[in-house]
């Protein structure tokens, strides 16, 4: 109910950490792109990356490409705390996603960087998605059993290694569809893994919601 300033400009903005403009700004992810991955195609079919090396999830959903001015909008979430832009994060994911699914899990985070933090970072973004599409959320389905360097610190090709072991999945997932909901997928080395257990639990379909998607350069 009180005034505000947009995060990125100063303006007003009045239901949201942003202003109307610099909403319409941020780098929606409208291009056609592959329904797996959610990689730019030409002509929004299977890409050849996923054609070659088939991934455990069945498709990837995502609101933005990750990019400025949004990622450091996603920086500033996460290491700086404003729980405010996962309602705006959230609102704009539930407008993208696409297929129906009974559940959703937020990616787990390290126990440790958990106390670290303060709070997991896709936990809050699922919560409001959860609100919004009225679909149960799972919050402590999956568990991460090991912490590992962060993925952002690696080179793409030593993430699915870095990555390997680090989820368990506790719940009875037979007949189940999923969706995975994080802030960023870069390579999808993570949501592989995590795609993995979910399979060894019974999901019989996996989707990635991830508010934003790493182009290539």
């Amino acid at each position: 109910m009180l005034p505000q300033q947009c995060l990125l400009c100063a303006a007003p903005a009045v239901s949201q950490p942003l202003c109307a403009d610099c909403y319409a700004r941020l780098p929606w992810l409208t291009t056609a792109r592959c329904p797996q991955c959610a990689l730019p195609t030409h002509d929004g079919r299977v890409c050849g990356a996923c054609l070659a090396h088939q991934p455990r999830f069945d498709g990837v959903s995502a609101a933005f490409a990750y990019a400025w001015p949004l990622a450091p909008l996603i920086h500033h979430y996460k290491y700086a705390g404003n729980l405010a832009l996962a309602w705006l994060l959230a609102h704009a994911l539930a407008a993208q996603v696409n297929g129906a699914v009974d559940l959703i899990i937020p990616m787990p985070l390290a126990p440790q960087r958990l106390r670290s933090r303060g709070f997991n970072q896709a936990l809050e973004i699922a919560r409001v998605v959860s609100r919004l599409t009225a679909i149960p959320l799972a919050a402590t389905a999956c568990r991460r059993v090991r912490d590992s360097t962060p993925q952002a610190l690696l080179p793409w090709n030593e993430r699915a290694k870095n990555i390997r072991g680090a989820f368990v999945c506790d719940a009875d997932l037979r007949g189940m569809r999923v969706a995975v909901i994080d802030d960023v997928m870069t390579t999808g080395a993570t949501l592989n893994e995590i795609a993995r257990n979910l399979r060894k639990a019974g999901a019989v379909e996996i989707q990635g919601w991830m508010v934003a998607r790493t182009l290539p350069r």
